[in-house]
Parts: C-alpha cells; sequence; structure tokens
C-alpha cells in the first residue's frame, strides 16, 4: 500500500446517495446490515468506468492505473455507512497527488436511476431537438399580451422590415439607371433626380449592410421596448419558478450552474426573436425576390446561378452549423463546471484553510480552465472553416454571373448598366447572406444557451397543494367539532394528537368526503371541496390507514390498487420505495404470493408497508396518515418510520398520531380536545412529551391544558395539567421511563 504524506493527501471529499437496488452486488450485502452497523466496505473505482464491489475489512487499497500512459498506483479510501434500510452513503478520498481530481467525478455517475436534483441535464443531438416545445415555451413571450401600446409596435417594426424589403430591390435598379444614363448621356436634370432618388435609398438601406439605415435603425430602437418586455417576463418567471421549487432542489442543485444558465438562457431569449424575425425570414426573403427578378428581367440562367449559390450556401452553413454545435455545447459545459468549482471552492474559503487545500482548489480550477479552453479552440477552428467554405461558394457564384453578364454586355443583349445591376444586386445579395450564417450561429448557440434554462423552467413543482380548514363544524349524535381552523402549507407535515372522541378522525373523514361538514368549509388550493366531485378529490388524496385491508390476491394485485392502470414495474418501484420489495423477493411466489382474506398471511408491519406502497404508487397531492403505526409494536414502528418519511417527503401531509414518534418531525402540532384546538405550533412538543408520559403511567389524568395544576416529576417540575380531584399525589413519575402514548 502507498502511504501519502499530509501535504499531497487530498481532503476533498464528495458525498452521494445511492439506490442500492440498481446493484444486485451490494444490494445483498447490505440487507445484512442494521441501521447501527457503520462497517467500512471497499468500491473500487477504475478509470475505465466500470465498478466493482467487494467486502473487506480493510479502510485502502491500491488500484494501479488502467491508463496507457502510466501506471500509477491510486489510493481509495471508500467509507459506505448504512442510513436505512434502503440507501447507502459513500464517502471517498484519493491519495495521489499527481493524479488530476477529475477521478473524483467518476463515483456521482454511478447510479443512473436517480439523478442529482439540482443540477442541470447535459443535452445530446442537435440544437434543433425539440424546437416544437422550445417554440411553444417562447411563444407567450414573443406577443406583448396586455399592452396595446407594445402590440403597436411590433406591428409597425414589422411594417418597417417590409419596407426595407422593397428598398433593397430599388437602390440596385437605380444603380443601373444611373450609369445607363451617363452612357446615353441624359439632361442634367434627369441624371440630378436619379442620383437623388438612389443617394435617397442607399440612406434609407444603410449601404446594404441592413444594420445601420435610418430605416433598421429606426426599427431596432422601437424594438427595444419589445426586447425589454420580454427580457423582463422570462426572468420574472425564471425567478418565481426557482422559488416555488421544493428545499430539496435548493438543498441539491450548484448555485454556479443554476446563475449561468439563467444568464445565458435570459439573454439567448432576449436576442432570440430578432435574430429570427428580423435577421433569418428577411435574408430568406430577399433571396426569393432576387430570383423571381432576376428570371424575369434577366434570364433564367441567372435565376438559376443565384438559386444554386443560395442553395448551396445555407445547406453549407447548416450542416457545418450543427456539426459544430457538439463543440459549443462541450464549451459551455466545461464553462460550467469551471465556473461551479470557483464557486463552490469560495462558498467553502474556511473549509479550504482549516485542510490547507489552496493549492488543490487552484490546480483544480485551472484544470477546469484548460479544459474549457480546449473546447473553445475547437469552436473556434470550426468557425474558420465554416467561414471559408462560405467565401468559397460567394466567389464561385459571383465569378459564374459575372462572366454571364459580361458576355451578353458584349453581344448587346444586355447594357452596361445591366452588369452594373447584377453585381450590386448580387453582393448586396451576399451581405446579408454572410450575416445569415452568422445569425444561424447565433440562433444555434442561443437553442444551446436555452436549453439548461429550459430544463430549469420544466423542473415539477414537487409541492404545491394546501390544506385550509375553516371554522369546521360537525355534529353526529353529540357535537364532534367546534370552530376548528387552521393551515397545512404546501410541503408541510402537520400532525393532530388528543385523547379519543376529540375528533381528529372526523377531520380526516371530512377531508376525504365520507362526510359532509355542516358548518365552516375545507379548502385545497383556495377550492372548496363540497363544490368538487368526489372522484377528483379523492384522486387527489392518499391514505395510510391504521388497520389495512387487503384483497384476497396476490400482493402485486394488491399494490397495484392504488392506481390499476400501473405497470408492473411501477408496482415493484413503488414496493421498492415502501422498503418491501426484499421482503416480498424472499417469498417463495415474489409479487404472486396470495396474501389471504383481509391480507392475514402477512404481518402488521406488511401490511402498512404494502399500504404505503399503495400510497405511492397512486402519487396524491397530499397524504393522510390515520394512526398509521398505533396498532405496530415499537420495533416495527422503529422500522416503517423510514417509509413513510419517504411517503410524506415534499407533499402536504396531515398526521393523525397516538404516539410521540409519529409526530416529533412535524412541521406543525395541533391538540385536539373536546372537538376543539386546545393548543398548536411546533412549541407544543414539549407539552406532548408530558401528556404522553404521565397519561400513559396515569389513565385517570384529564388533559386540559389551560389549568394550572400540574403532576410533578421526581425535581418537582411540573410536567402536566391535572384537574385537582384527580392530581396523582401518592406518587412520582420520571420522565422518559415510559414510552410515550396519547392514547
Amino acid at each position: 500500500m502507498r502511504h501519502c504524506d499530509d501535504s499531497v493527501l487530498l481532503r476533498q471529499r464528495f458525498f452521494t446517495d445511492v439506490h442500492v437496488d440498481s446493484w444486485s452486488e451490494a444490494s445483498a450485502a447490505c440487507e445484512a446490515l442494521s441501521d447501527e452497523d457503520a462497517s467500512v466496505w471497499l468500491l473500487c473505482l477504475h478509470q475505465t468506468m466500470a465498478n466493482k464491489y467487494s467486502k473487506r475489512h480493510t479502510k485502502q487499497v491500491a488500484l494501479e492505473n488502467e491508463t496507457e500512459q502510466a501506471s500509477l498506483a491510486l489510493t481509495v479510501e471508500v467509507s459506505i455507512t448504512v442510513t436505512g434500510n434502503h440507501f447507502i452513503r459513500f464517502s471517498v478520498r484519493l491519495f495521489e497527488g499527481s493524479i488530476t481530481p477529475k477521478c473524483l467525478c467518476m463515483f456521482l455517475s454511478v447510479h443512473q436511476k436517480h439523478q442529482r436534483q439540482g443540477q442541470v441535464e447535459v443535452i445530446s443531438g442537435s440544437a434543433w431537438q425539440g424546437f416544437r416545445r422550445k417554440v411553444c415555451l417562447l411563444v407567450p413571450y414573443m406577443w406583448p399580451r396586455g399592452s396595446v401600446g407594445l402590440q403597436a409596435l411590433v406591428i409597425l417594426c414589422v411594417g418597417l422590415l417590409g419596407l426595407e424589403r422593397v428598398i433593397n430591390v430599388f437602390v440596385p435598379i437605380y444603380s443601373r439607371n444611373i450609369v445607363n444614363q451617363l452612357s446615353a448621356m441624359e439632361s442634367w436634370r434627369t441624371l440630378a433626380i436619379t442620383v437623388c432618388v438612389y443617394v435617397l435609398l442607399k440612406f434609407f438601406q444603410g449601404g446594404g449592410v441592413g444594420t445601420s439605415g435610418f430605416v433598421s435603425n429606426l426599427r431596432s430602437f422601437l424594438w427595444t421596448y419589445v426586447q425589454q418586455y420580454t427580457s423582463r417576463v422570462v426572468q420574472v418567471r425564471l425567478f418565481t419558478h426557482l422559488h416555488d421549487l421544493s428545499l430539496r432542489w435548493h438543498l441539491g442543485r450548484r448555485t454556479g450552474d443554476v446563475l449561468r444558465s439563467i444568464d445565458r438562457g435570459t439573454s439567448s431569449v432576449n436576442n432570440l426573436l430578432s435574430y429570427i424575425v428580423f435577421s433569418i425570414v428577411p435574408t430568406i426573403a430577399d433571396i426569393i425576390i432576387a430570383i423571381i427578378y432576376f428570371v424575369t428581367y434577366f434570364s433564367a440562367w441567372f435565376g438559376l446561378i443565384v438559386f444554386i449559390c443560395m442553395f448551396l450556401y445555407l445547406t453549407i452553413t447548416i450542416i457545418i452549423t450543427e456539426w459544430r454545435t457538439k463543440y459549443r455545447r462541450e464549451m459551455n459545459t466545461q464553462d460550467n463546471i469551471a465556473k461551479s468549482k470557483a464557486v463552490d471552492s469560495l462558498l467553502n474559503f474556511e473549509t479550504v484553510k482549516y485542510y490547507n487545500s489552496e493549492g488543490f482548489e487552484v490546480r483544480r480550477f485551472e484544470d477546469a480552465i484548460l479544459k474549457y479552453q480546449a473546447c473553445e479552440w475547437k469552436t473556434n477552428a470550426s468557425l474558420a472553416l465554416l467561414n471559408q467554405t462560405q467565401n468559397l461558394i460567394i466567389g464561385f457564384g459571383l465569378l459564374a454571373g459575372s462572366l454571364l453578364c459580361a458576355y451578353y454586355v458584349t453581344v448587346d443583349k444586355f447594357q452596361v448598366g445591366d452588369y452594373v445591376l447584377f453585381g450590386t444586386y448580387i453582393i448586396q445579395l451576399y451581405t446579408p447572406l454572410n450575416w445569415f450564417g452568422t445569425y444561424y450561429r447565433m440562433i444555434q448557440s442561443a437553442f444551446v444557451d436555452m436549453e439548461s434554462m429550459f430544463e430549469l423552467l420544466t423542473e415539477e413543482k414537487e409541492v404545491s397543494a394546501s390544506l385550509k380548514f375553516c371554522f369546521l363544524f360537525f355534529v353526529y349524535r353529540k357535537e364532534i367539532l367546534s370552530e376548528v381552523s387552521f393551515t397545512v402549507m404546501p410541503g408541510q407535515t402537520v400532525a393532530l394528537v388528543g385523547p379519543s372522541g376529540s375528533g381528529k378522525s372526523t377531520i380526516i373523514r371530512l377531508l376525504f368526503r365520507f362526510y359532509d361538514v355542516q358548518g365552516g368549509c375545507i379548502l385545497i388550493d383556495g377550492q372548496d371541496i363540497s363544490k368538487v366531485k368526489q372522484n377528483s378529490l379523492r384522486s387527489y388524496v392518499g391514505v395510510v390507514p391504521q388497520d389495512t385491508v387487503l384483497f384476497n390476491d396476490n400482493i402485486r394485485e394488491n399494490i397495484r390498487y392504488g392506481r390499476i392502470s400501473a405497470s408492473d414495474q411501477e408496482v415493484e418501484e413503488a414496493a421498492v420505495a415502501a422498503d418491501i420489495h426484499h421482503k416480498i423477493l424472499s417469498f417463495p411466489d415474489g409479487y404472486d404470493t396470495e396474501v389471504g382474506e383481509r391480507g392475514l398471511k402477512l404481518s402488521g408491519g406488511e401490511k402498512q408497508r404494502v399500504a404505503i406502497a399503495r400510497t405511492i404508487l397512486k402519487s396524491p397531492r397530499i397524504i393522510l396518515l390515520d394512526e398509521a403505526t398505533s396498532a405496530l409494536d415499537s420495533q416495527t414502528e422503529r422500522n416503517i418510520q423510514a417509509s413513510l418519511a419517504k411517503v410524506c417527503a415534499n407533499h402536504t401531509t396531515l398526521v393523525v398520531a397516538h404516539r410521540l414518534s409519529t409526530i416529533i418531525k412535524a412541521d406543525q402540532i395541533l391538540v385536539l380536545h373536546d372537538g376543539r384546538i386546545a393548543e398548536q405550533g411546533r412549541s407544543v412538543v414539549c407539552v406532548c412529551v408530558c401528556v404522553c408520559v404521565c397519561v400513559c403511567v396515569c389513565p385517570r389524568a384529564s388533559v386540559t391544558l389551560r389549568e394550572k395544576n400540574y403532576c410533578k416529576d421526581s425535581n418537582d417540575t411540573p410536567c402536566v395539567a391535572f384537574s385537582p380531584s384527580e392530581r396523582p399525589e401518592h406518587k412520582r413519575y420520571k420522565r422518559g421511563n415510559v414510552t410515550p402514548s396519547l392514547s
């Protein structure tokens, strides 16, 4: 084994959660490990991206570098600790100062099933892939809705664009007229008028460049307001969307990647419309007009020459630009990586100082810059190749047309002015064609730059359902609920606790519309549930009940009951998420195992996991846990808590529970008593602890939180409110010795 001193120890650690089901070898060994087991495994990382897994007692292993250039020893230390029945965590350290740290990134890609949240996916292929989808995303920003003034500006800009096309036709014509009038020795007055009209047209046109004339400048000035509108709307929507994304996404994002994607994406959207409408479309229109004009007023040969040259020019431009897109995309990726490394290093400034890793950070950043510059060189080289190819096509077309026109002049078919017209028109046409290649590349680059931003915009909001209970009143033989009001924000978990008969389960049944409220209302996302169809409401809500009843069928069909249309693969994925997949596979018949009437062949914990799998498969917006673990023993409850946490993650959740372990992580706790909310808030957890202990020991206790008489613990500390007549003075209670229970 190779040992390295502290100066070359790469202390940078990388962490990732990996789904063990994607590895059959790792999965089998993980089953035997408990949550508390701190066993260390080894993951042998090869630079060929092949992964091998083996259980070792040592923590380090020396691996030979498999590259052809060198045979340096690479020491990899990998700790794999079990964080649950379903996930394991890797930490990796490399020992070798001379090996570039790029191999550290390798193990981040070993799991393919679960992509890391918050990182922009790199898309391969043509930038025009998904063109329709991208345009559909852009269309709402192209037309300024709600602003009549901006809409009038858009129409005016399009009108100025058409005027430019007309001017481009008349400029060569008046150039021909001047030459013919000079050759014919026309009068000074006639010649002066022709020259003045020609100069006026050139003033409007802008010298044939199309970007510096009066009409073009006026259009650009007016279009600025539309561009600002588009840019503002895109940025505000993106900013709002990022704030709407879940905390899990923000915890997994790379700030540098996201910022670069936003910057490039918004600027691309800002310019894309002007590229297409005011550059590409006018150039194509000019080509069509030129072909028609030459065929009509010259001969079909001139139209054919213009058509062939334009066709070759456009085709070669598109082909080479598509080919070089991969270099542009790779350059953007390396740019993101370089900026992300810089931001990450600066954000972890103190950690870098703690471990004396300034040199490593500098080398890592320099390596990222070198990779970016290599991609940048390829991009620039391919651009030079494209420009030279375009120049060749333009030169050959101009040569062929000029020779033919000169021949017609010598045989008296054309006048000298016609030769000037042809040369002027072709040069005028080739000038925007040069810009066509540039603008096409800009559009291509804009689509590439927008891909990352579109990925951000299409990132689904994991949570969007809110619950609001407004002054609920319900009577069934007696008053059950009276003026109960509370709100569950999107993504929150709210727990309902209290003695039996306090109205906890009634709230669940009212939400599911087993009964209708007799006073007040229940709102989901601001919509009264009494005004929606029950089928629609119940597709929105998922329940994990206390007593799960299974059909006398196999396990697969019982899980599929959560969503009848689900495939076998989706059923198994739900079972994996509910942490019952391995247990099912251990049965002789696997998923085809019959569960018996009411599921009696399965244990209570197994039935609850099936219920959890059903809920996961249903994928509801709101989760209701109606005393989901109250019928289970403590050990089974602890084992199932992780599965419940996965179900409730990033969902709006309402929990009815008797056990403190079920509600301790709730965002808000409501204590119900006699159909009213007695206490609420996160601070009520400590009150619940006292209630749990004392009520469990002394069932006679009346939980009245507003009274000032208390049961005392061994330190004479008040721990729960009792009525004076029921205060158990004969015995002191020590908190923490009894399993908490609110039943």
